[in-house]
């Protein structure tokens, strides 16, 4: 028996591929940090991590004069950061998520250890290749990480609702609301998980303070629907 069912994992396994077994690997990208080694169809520099190519000595030369400059341009490596992350979060506003990806990347370079660089990517793999599942992974990652954007929560439990985790977006979504009670769409989501939880009376108070907040156009268009299914007064 056994013997059976060692030789049926071995035929399960082999029926998955390399490419499966590659999109398992795991990849220390920081100290203490690890993530999926999962790439993309695109140039390295408009993915996660530069797409976790191997670099030649010419090119981590390059990435250290890299870093070197614009610490010197910007006038230290803090808000040399700040500015890649400034400009890669006005691209993704922009729904231009390959240039996203490349301010991402030098954020990455310059402070590979901080929250924002795995929500940023976070956020590309999402937007640009759907893939639903590292995204969450990039997620869970960001919220461990030092300094994370008071937007954080908003985004992840909008990607658990995307998901169709109902019950696990509405705890996120809470904490998303504290974390920024003036972000509009946070309160809206969080009306949706109250709806969809049974709350109705919490839902319709959490749409209230969305109006209030002015929602972005898309999300304000659900509000209608989620005060009718709430039966909002």
């Amino acid at each position: 028996m056994m013997r059976n069912a060692i030789g049926l994992l071995l035929i399960a396994l082999a029926l998955l591929g390399p490419s499966r077994a590659a999109w398992a690997q795991t990849v220390e990208v920081a100290p203490g940090v690890q993530v999926t080694r999962k790439t993309y169809k695109v140039p390295s520099d408009e993915q996660p991590f530069f797409g976790f190519a191997e670099k030649t000595e010419e090119q981590r030369e390059a990435d250290a004069k890299f870093v070197a400059d614009i610490t010197e341009t910007a006038g230290s490596k803090e808000k040399a950061f700040e500015a890649a992350m400034l400009r890669g979060w006005q691209a993704i506003t922009a729904n231009r998520f390959g240039e996203a990806a490349k301010r991402f990347n030098q954020a990455y370079l310059l402070a590979p250890e901080q929250s924002g660089v795995y929500h940023g990517f976070a956020m590309v793999v999402q937007g640009r290749f759907n893939d639903l599942g590292y995204a969450d992974e990039l997620f869970k990652v960001a919220r461990k990480q030092p300094n994370p954007l008071k937007a954080l929560n908003a985004d992840y439990g909008k990607l658990l609702l995307m998901e169709n985790r109902v019950a696990d977006a509405k705890p996120v979504l809470e904490q998303a609301v504290i974390d920024k009670p003036d972000l509009g769409d946070a309160w809206a989501y969080l009306a949706f998980a109250r709806m969809k939880t049974g709350d109705n009376n919490g839902a319709c108070a959490a749409a209230d303070e969305a109006t209030k907040r002015r929602p972005s156009a898309s999300v304000g268009r659900d509000l209608i629907f989620i005060k009718r299914d709430a039966k909002c007064h």
